[in-house]
């Protein structure tokens, strides 16, 4: 999918289709990288005028509460515990401080790939008690739901911060002054769930649905099919990423997932609680489940920073550039708000692409 001259015929269809639009229309994905490739590639200088892609809630890292990773920091702070999580999560400001600034302190916080990593530290170190900070949506639950029905040892315990991209839909195509006339659909949620889940958001809203791939020619050809899908007055799912997402998804990762989790509500950081939208560990698997395990309970916050409009970005209100913080005090280097952390969030990409992409 990296054929230029695709490409070029794409666009053409792109544009020629977009002439028999009723209005200007607005696509939404709700995937960090798509939002990536749309940038890298420069891809909204390319779309025609009244055809606008806008980035939704798709960076996990930015879109985890303060409280998980306070009762991260918190328990970092007892002499046999260690805290282990992914490289994303390290910089993310919380209420206090950063896992960085909390392993710059002393603490034991540990980068790993995966939560595969953290159940053998935890056995080399029978000693210690080892937490993995969980961080993602339905693509990385079941490496951790996989661990915990694999008896890991004793000594294992997670901090469980998933989130569930269908129930954020609900919301995102509900809110006030916004209208969504279609969404590019997470490739990599799709691989795992399926099609399915989105069928009824589809015929509800009757809003069109693609599941698009991660190369500059997927992303082209999802906008085609959302395009075609607004001028026929169709809303429907389509898959053009069938290489790799099929309308059932990953039947064995969902049992797994079954056998692990049980779906609760969440607390979306910028957002707020959306009902039945987050994973949490089962009551038969609780001796690994931390916030249980250690009878922590801290107060959720949805805010951002003062001053950061991260919660706007997160829902396309505003592209990152209207952040009255972006690029002066809020950089990579010295994120304020958690969108300028991950490279799955939207002010990174938007501050290491400014130069290609323009909205």
């Amino acid at each position: 999918m990296k054929n230029i001259e695709l490409g070029k015929g794409i666009l053409a269809k792109i544009k020629e289709l977009s002439k028999h639009l009723p209005h200007p229309i607005t696509l939404m994905h709700i995937c960090g990288g798509h939002e990536y490739v749309i940038a890298k590639g420069g891809l909204r200088t390319l779309l025609p005028e009244n055809v606008r892609v806008i980035a939704g809630p798709g960076c996990p890292v930015c879109v985890c509460p303060t409280v998980d990773i306070d009762l991260a920091i918190e328990l970092s702070k007892r002499d046999n515990v260690i805290i282990t999580t992914f490289g994303d999560m390290m910089r993310v400001p919380s209420s206090t401080i950063s896992l960085q600034e909390a392993r710059a302190m002393g603490q034991d916080v540990r980068i790993v790939y995966g939560p595969h990593d953290a159940v053998a530290l935890a056995e080399k170190n029978p000693e210690k008690d080892v937490v993995f900070f969980a961080v993602g949506f339905e693509t990385t639950a079941p490496l951790v739901a996989f661990e915990l029905v694999d008896n890991p040892p004793p000594n294992f315990s997670v901090i469980t911060a998933y989130k569930l991209v269908p129930p954020a839909m609900d919301v995102l195509l509900t809110l006030p002054d916004q209208h969504l006339d279609g969404f590019l659909l997470p490739g990599h949620v799709c691989a795992i769930i399926g099609t399915d889940p989105f069928e009824e958001f589809a015929k509800q809203y009757h809003s069109p649905m693609v599941v698009g791939g991660f190369e500059v020619n997927d992303v082209l050809m999802s906008v085609l099919y959302l395009v075609r899908q607004v001028v026929e007055d169709r809303g429907e799912v389509e898959n053009t990423y069938t290489r790799i997402v099929k309308p059932e998804g990953n039947v064995k990762a969902q049992q797994y997932l079954k056998e692990a989790f049980e779906i609760s509500d969440a607390i979306w950081r910028g957002i707020g609680l959306i009902p039945m939208s987050g994973y949490q560990i089962k009551d038969s698997l609780k001796v690994h489940d931390a916030v249980k395990r250690y009878g922590l309970h801290l107060s959720a916050d949805a805010s951002m920073p003062h001053g950061c409009a991260c919660d706007q970005v997160l829902i396309g209100k505003i592209p990152p550039e209207k952040c009255p913080l972006f690029g002066k005090v809020c950089t990579p280097r010295k994120p304020v708000g958690p969108c300028m952390v991950s490279y799955e969030g939207s002010c990174k990409i938007a501050f290491m692409f400014k130069d290609l992409d323009t909205d």
